[in-house]
């Protein structure tokens, strides 16, 4: 049976992220029965943007989290019922269905539970002879329960008073007993049903099935009296009776504790622990009934299946892996810290993007590749190895970026112009946005620091751009990082193939120094040559930490 696996990219996503994640999914649906799915676990750059619309090619949905959710546990889809139906009926339906608590619905909304317990309570707590007339039920329920006939009187009618009385003396002593609207449970015996109809009685239930005479049939009538007959006799209508109330009398209307479909199961359990019900009901996201679980039901929860694009370190994943099933990694960049349970299909290779990789696969899959995944891949190719510029990239993927423009029929050069100019364009964008267009977390000897890029073809708008984010990390008191030690930020000049770093936080000048061999002017450091974040700059960062 064909399973949902989603292919994801890391956060704060580049266009190799995005790319290379729709991509891949692409070629496993054409090489697997299993659905592939591409998701982004951030906003989309307006590089990306750009190259998405050049080719028409809709962006992956946003995923926060690949925790387990509700949604992925075997919901139970048990009909809701009306709240009108009587104890009997439901206990048979939980029966039927083998469950312990049935949903109460109307129109798709949630009113309340009634479970085993509530009906249990209701015969063996419940001593009140007044309990049909004050949980108004209905004449219908009464007929059901009892498998009984009308033979006078309206059956859609409610029982509006009275109590419920045996008629086990006789008719003398038995006028002292009955006040007006009871309900009065006896046999064939003429003398009692005429007593009773006498003395304002609202119901008579005949037992046994036994004849009733057309003249008591006439006086009930006059008299406003319901007759009704059951086959059960005398013992088992008494027993039988109260299972006539209508569940909205006993069920759990307040309080209750429901579950949404897009609620993580860690939380379900959590709730779960703290509270004895057998089973909760499920909502959906616009707040309808949906169906039930229970404590058995998060035994068999499937977790999430997930393929890692262009990153293999836990601090740059979307959240929630630790409860997924990493199914696959393809990336360029170093080992990081990733751990799996059990083991994967893991390609990483020395190149530099993830899209070649990718591209390769095609080739080795003998897949063709149609024209729009082909400038996505081509589009990424170019943006992770600035127009060839950058030392990460190889002669594979100069290779693969040639064959792609062709099948994409575009012209690099030109195309690498303008897929540059959309990227470099930060003038509308606030400092958080460029901050967090490209960037990532690491950890070493534990100390956590992020490196940032963002990526210009003009010198006029680098140097625009380092005033803003100068003033945002140290003029804007509001800015802090908590989960991070330090931030290094590069403004890279594709064309010039230089880089302005920027740096914050407690040693980060310091660190950045002894790493790069450059003392900083005006708080940041000149770097000549360096373009690479992976391959020239990351390496020296953490060599400088780890000292």
């Amino acid at each position: 049976m064909s399973r949902k696996v989603l292919v994801v990219g890391h956060k704060n996503p580049d266009t190799d992220s995005i790319c290379s994640a729709i991509a891949y999914a692409n070629l496993k649906n054409q090489l697997s029965e299993d659905e592939h799915i591409p998701k982004r676990a951030g906003e989309i750059s307006d590089e990306t943007k750009f190259v998405l619309e050049k080719f028409q090619v809709d962006a992956p949905d946003y995923i926060q989290d690949v925790g387990t959710q509700v949604r992925d546990i075997d919901i139970r889809k048990t009909e809701g019922v009306q709240n009108d139906i009587s104890l009997k009926k439901a206990w048979n339906l939980m029966r039927d269905l083998n469950v312990a608590t049935l949903p109460v619905t109307r129109q798709k909304r949630l009113e309340g539970l009634i479970s085993v317990k509530d009906i249990a309570t209701a015969n063996m707590d419940i001593y009140d002879n007044r309990i049909l007339a004050t949980s108004k039920t209905s004449y219908k329920n009464i007929l059901e329960t009892l498998g009984g006939t009308m033979l006078v009187g309206n059956e859609d009618g409610i029982v509006e008073g009275g109590k419920i009385l045996i008629a086990a003396s006789n008719p003398d002593t038995l006028e002292s007993f009955i006040d007006p609207g009871d309900i009065i449970i006896l046999s064939n015996r003429y003398e009692s049903q005429l007593c009773a109809i006498e003395m304002g009685a609202g119901c008579i239930i005949v037992c046994t099935g036994a004849a009733v005479s057309m003249t008591i049939k006439k006086l009930a009538s006059e008299k406003g009296c319901h007759i009704i007959s059951t086959p059960y006799d005398t013992y088992i209508v008494a027993r039988l009776i109260n299972q006539s109330t209508p569940i909205f009398y006993f069920m759990r209307k307040e309080n209750l504790i429901t579950f949404e479909t897009d609620d993580f199961t860690e939380d379900v359990k959590g709730v779960m622990a703290k509270v004895r019900h057998r089973d909760f009901p499920v909502l959906d996201v616009h707040g309808d009934y949906f169906g039930m679980i229970s404590r058995r039901s998060l035994l068999d929860v499937q977790k999430k299946r997930i393929i890692l694009v262009d990153h293999n370190e836990k601090s740059q994943a979307v959240d929630g892996l630790e409860t997924a099933e990493i199914t696959e990694i393809i990336d360029h960049h170093r080992l990081g810290s990733l751990e799996t349970i059990s083991p994967v299909f893991f390609r990483n290779q020395p190149v530099g993007c993830t899209a070649t990789i990718v591209y390769q696969m095609y080739l080795e899959s003998h897949v063709d590749i149609k024209p729009d995944m082909a400038g996505l891949l081509c589009a990424a190719i170019i943006t992770d190895t600035l127009m060839f510029r950058s030392p990460t990239c190889t002669e594979a993927d100069r290779k693969a970026a040639v064959a792609l423009a062709v099948i994409a029929g575009i012209q690099i050069e030109k195309f690498a112009e303008e897929l540059f100019h959309a990227g470099s364009n930060l003038q509308n964008k606030t400092p958080e946005e460029m901050l967090y267009q490209d960037f990532k977390t690491y950890s070493i000897n534990n100390v956590s620091f992020a490196v940032g890029q963002n990526t210009f073809t003009n010198a006029a708008e680098l140097q625009e751009a380092k005033e803003k984010m100068l003033s945002f990390l140290y003029v804007n008191a509001s800015f802090r990082r908590k989960d991070v030690d330090m931030l290094f930020l590069m403004l890279t000049n594709i064309l010039d193939e230089s880089t302005e770093l920027l740096f914050y936080g407690e040693g980060a000048q310091e660190v950045a120094e002894t790493a790069m061999k450059v003392r900083a002017e005006d708080d940041s450091l000149h770097l000549r040559g360096v373009v690479s974040r992976k391959k020239q700059l990351l390496p020296a960062l953490m060599s400088a930490i780890q000292q």
